[in-house]
């Protein structure tokens, strides 16, 4: 994990800056944002000034990849950068680096430190270790006196580019690390709850639910932070066919608005703002200090999980899936009972399962012994097959969601597959799969399909899942399951090859909505360019958002790529700067 730097050499930075002098600077151009450079770009004595405000904690930007450009630098460092790269970690746990290789852009890449060149390309200028909503409020204040772009980030991941911004000052809330249980009361819900600052993930808030005997709605990857994208995008969950999507279970949000001032966010007060928070998307409406949410009593939870070979035979291995496929619609009428399959070309399809509150491995295995049949009548084999009872939901976790490996080095696209596309069109669907996983490009080594089961209707889940109470797309609540799909880079692929791999991306997620009419995608998996994209992450919500957006937002302080009201106050030119459309 590389070590932060602090702000530590303002006064030769001040130096360097006179040294250049008005040579090589020129004025922000009118309706831009000031960039690094322009003579309006804030002087090192005002960055000076705004750390001594916060006590601290303003951080220089940093890519990961800076120590293998130093002349004479440490090779052992860079090795070690190096292997480390394409794990999560070093992201998650850095104040202005993400994880998608598309954003890092190749700008400082580690592996070309003997021939390429340095710099912070799509990164922050600089970031704010945020502990407090005062320390946002900071930030608010100077970059709308300053006229610099703000962005947020926690952990980093994010395949649009959200958390990402070229000459920005970043609020960094992956120190928010509030988790407290207690009985909430309010005229819509009273019970057992836990505010969770915005910097908590997974890996913090499954053993502490555990430990108060609870479980709690958060995200597949134990990295992902749950106040943050996951939630204000609609956040899918393992839980989420017994419980709901994460933006399903919140009770109020503690938050700075983009006008500096802190307040509630609740069905109470500003419920424009509390709606537009559940399922809107993240960091464009205001920046999340915590948010409440309901927790529910934890128990054994039943798992199950099985490998179907591809033994070569694709006419076989392909029925095998749409046998899958539509034996989920009998599964799907059980309760809580949460199915997810990866499938590829050349390796087992791997399928696995949740069923909560259960004590017997029979209420697991039963349901799905018909399509084990269906299988041994298409003779293919089952390499694996195993189940067991968890004595928790954290124990679940841990043996089933854990041991998938994350990496840094992929392109993401997405869709959610309705009910009704498996039942009247399903032959479609399956081609769409196989052009996706039969890869026929040297460029793509492989690419993957993630599948995960969700029943959100009301019957399931309840009001939260009525029309109108949430922001939450509303093709979600038709979905039976939501799907990515990934390919890998080398860890050293050039730009050109990322390009491509994007646009490969993009080809194969409209050939997905070809066939998904009217469905859409879960914002968090998808493409940042994609042209449908106010249809397929917001629906029929978008204009609704809009408007609250122009209130709560007005002047534009929070922008991200395919957010809300995106492409009508700002646009990124060549080297990152926004500037007015």
């Amino acid at each position: 994990m590389m070590r932060i730097t602090l702000l530590s050499a303002l006064s030769l930075l001040a130096a360097n800056a006179v040294g250049a002098g008005a040579q090589f600077q020129t004025h922000t151009p009118p309706g831009c944002r000031a960039f690094p450079g322009d003579v309006e770009w804030p002087s090192a004595l005002a960055w000076k000034a705004l750390n001594l405000t916060l006590g601290g904690k303003l951080i220089d930007g940093v890519p990961l990849g800076r120590p293998c450009f130093k002349p004479g630098g440490n090779q052992a460092t860079c090795t070690a950068i190096e292997e480390h790269f394409t794990e999560l970690e070093p992201f998650t746990e850095d104040p202005i680096n993400v994880m998608s290789p598309y954003w890092q852009n190749n700008s400082c890449s580690p592996f070309l430190g003997s021939t390429g060149t340095c710099s912070l390309g799509n990164r922050a200028s600089y970031a704010i270790k945020v502990t407090s909503a005062a320390d946002v409020i900071a930030g608010i204040v100077f970059a709308t006196a300053k006229n610099i772009r703000l962005t947020i980030k926690n952990t980093g991941h994010d395949f649009l580019g959200r958390s990402a911004g070229a000459g920005s000052l970043a609020l960094w809330t992956h120190h928010l690390q509030e988790i407290t249980f207690f009985n909430f009361s309010s005229t819509g819900y009273s019970g057992p709850a836990v505010r969770l600052g915005a910097g908590v993930d997974g890996t913090d808030l499954l053993p502490a639910a555990k430990a108060a005997g609870y479980r709690v709605v958060g995200g597949f990857c134990p990295t992902v932070g749950v106040t943050g994208g996951f939630t204000q995008g609609g956040g899918h969950s393992p839980l989420s066919a017994k419980h709901g999507l994460g933006a399903d279970q919140v009770l109020e949000y503690d938050v700075v608005t983009a006008f500096g001032i802190r307040t509630t966010a609740s069905p109470s007060k500003n419920p424009s703002l509390f709606w537009v928070l559940r399922g809107g998307g993240a960091g464009n409406y205001a920046v999340v200090i915590s948010m409440t949410v309901k927790v529910y009593p934890d128990g054994p939870s039943a798992g199950a999980g099985f490998l179907i070979l591809n033994d070569g035979d694709d006419t076989r291995y392909w029925k095998a899936m749409s046998a899958w496929f539509k034996h989920l619609l009998v599964l799907d009428k059980i309760p809580g009972y949460m199915k997810g399959v990866t499938m590829g070309r050349d390796f087992p399809s791997l399928a696995f399962a949740l069923l909560p509150d259960t004590t017997s491995v029979t209420d697991m295995t039963a349901p799905l012994q018909p399509f084990f049949d269906e299988l041994a009548t298409l003779n293919v084999t089952l390499a694996q097959n195993s189940a067991f009872i968890s004595p928790s939901y954290a124990d679940w976790y841990a043996s089933w969601a854990v041991p998938v490996a994350y990496s840094t080095n992929n392109a993401v696209g997405g869709r959610l597959v309705p009910r009704t596309v498996v039942q009247n069109n399903l032959p479609a669907l399956i081609n769409v799969f196989r052009d996706i996983v039969e890869v026929n490009t040297p460029e793509i080594e492989f690419s993957v399909i993630n599948c995960i089961t969700v029943n959100l209707t009301t019957k399931r889940i309840g009001n939260a899942a009525n029309p109108g109470t949430s922001a939450v797309l509303p093709a979600w609540r038709d979905a039976l399951f939501t799907l990515n799909f990934g390919i890998p880079f080398a860890a050293d692929a050039p730009v050109p090859t990322l390009k491509f791999g994007q646009a490969w991306i993009d080809e194969k997620q409209s050939k997905l909505r070809a066939v998904t009419p009217g469905a859409g995608t879960y914002m968090n998996e998808a493409t940042f360019d994609n042209p449908n994209w106010k249809q397929d992450y917001f629906g029929p919500n978008y204009n609704a958002l809009l408007a609250v957006k122009n209130t709560y937002d007005p002047l534009g302080l929070l922008w991200a790529h395919s957010a809300v009201g995106s492409d009508v106050s700002w646009k990124p030119r060549v080297n990152g700067r926004l500037c007015n459309v």
